[in-house]
């Protein structure tokens, strides 16, 4: 009645499993990186002065991404080779005729994919969020020195009526907001009349706007380039609009995400794309647990009939079936079309019972 009725199966199964895991994940990644490093060392090699130490930089920062991406795939995989090894040798006969049922064979691997999901939700807190920001912040440069004090917004776009602002840097907040490497775009007209630049601009409190401190302006009927003084525009336009224009969510951990949605909604901004990201930072790990579930079919049946390969190959397909499932709802999340819980945990619940009934019908 237990599901661990013997100590050393379980230990010896999930140390199986956990083996094939870590060994799958290592040559994912050690493949997927080389391939992306080929394609992406041209663009890391043409600012000059950049070498080898910038291409190890490079890999250290793109490396935690390929993981965490493929750390499910290598679930999946793990699950196939241990279920199909087991079974090719006898061993699942020899347990169920044990007694064990389909459910007890397969817990010691449930019971280790959920280590590994734990792991693997405190690896994407501590070290992806933040090796995507850097990363984030250092293509932008085209792979050059990234100053020490990097901006919280880089490259954001506001609309305020006919006009267009674009900041290339944006540092503060709420009243002391200041952006660096301004550009304002006229279309009062209803075409480009004129484009003012201006190396930085300060909010100003009392009154609203922007003093923009110097710079020039571009007069496109005349074609004539002019110096201008200090100058207030864009009375309309809030700090808020900048500071949380462009907020990644992969790029922060859930207590950052968390506030940063709540700074949004506090500024009547959507935030349903967020929100899909926030919930699917704990969704996502646990796609791991499902990967036993949906992989078992690789496990039961006769190895001597000859249809381990098509049980393996319908395993597979049950998993990625899944990870194109949960792609595309977090796509509909990110549009707005579902709920963001619903595009977060509605592929994960789907596949459970999915998973289940595959192996209730077959096996129990």
């Amino acid at each position: 009645m237990s599901f661990f009725p013997s100590r050393t199966l379980a230990l010896y199964m999930a140390r199986m499993f956990l083996l094939r895991t870590l060994a799958v994940l290592g040559a994912l990644v050690v493949v997927l990186q080389t391939l992306d490093l080929l394609g992406e060392s041209g663009s890391i090699l043409a600012y000059p002065g950049n070498g080898q130490e910038q291409l190890w930089y490079y890999v250290s920062l793109r490396a935690p991404q390929i993981i965490a991406r493929f750390l499910p795939f290598s679930v999946l995989l793990a699950t196939l080779i241990t279920l199909a090894t087991l079974n090719q040798n006898s061993e699942v006969i020899s347990m169920k005729a044990a007694g064990l049922s389909a459910h007890q064979v397969l817990a010691p691997l449930i019971v280790a994919s959920l280590g590994v999901a734990a792991v693997s939700f405190v690896f994407n807190e501590r070290i992806v969020a933040r090796a995507t920001a850097t990363l984030a912040q250092w293509e932008h440069v085209d792979y050059g020195p990234v100053p020490k004090q990097r901006a919280l917004q880089t490259n954001v776009w506001v609309r305020d009526g006919a006009m267009l602002m674009r900041a290339g840097e944006v540092h503060g907040g709420g009243a002391t907001t200041w952006l660096k490497d301004v550009t304002v775009y006229d279309r009062s007209s209803g075409a480009l009349d004129q484009i003012l630049n201006a190396p930085e601009a300060r909010y100003v409190a009392d009154g609203g706007g922007w003093r923009l401190a110097g710079g020039a302006r571009f007069d496109v009927a005349r074609g004539v380039r002019v110096p201008i003084g200090p100058v207030t525009i864009a009375r309309g336009v809030r700090p808020d609009q900048f500071t949380l224009a462009d907020v990644d969510g992969d790029s922060l951990s859930v207590r950052e995400l968390r506030g940063a949605i709540a700074d949004l909604k506090s500024a009547g901004r959507q935030t349903a794309s967020l929100e899909s990201s926030y919930y699917h930072k704990f969704s996502g790990p646990l796609s791991a647990v499902l990967m036993p579930l949906l992989g078992a079919v690789a496990g039961f049946g006769l190895a001597r009939s000859g249809r381990l390969f098509v049980r393996a190959v319908v395993g597979m397909a049950l998993g990625f079936t899944y990870f194109v499932a949960d792609n595309f709802s977090l796509a509909m999340g990110n549009l707005s079309a579902y709920p963001p819980m619903l595009a977060a945990w509605a592929p994960f619940f789907l596949f459970l019972l999915i998973g289940e009934a595959v192996l209730i019908r077959t096996e129990e």
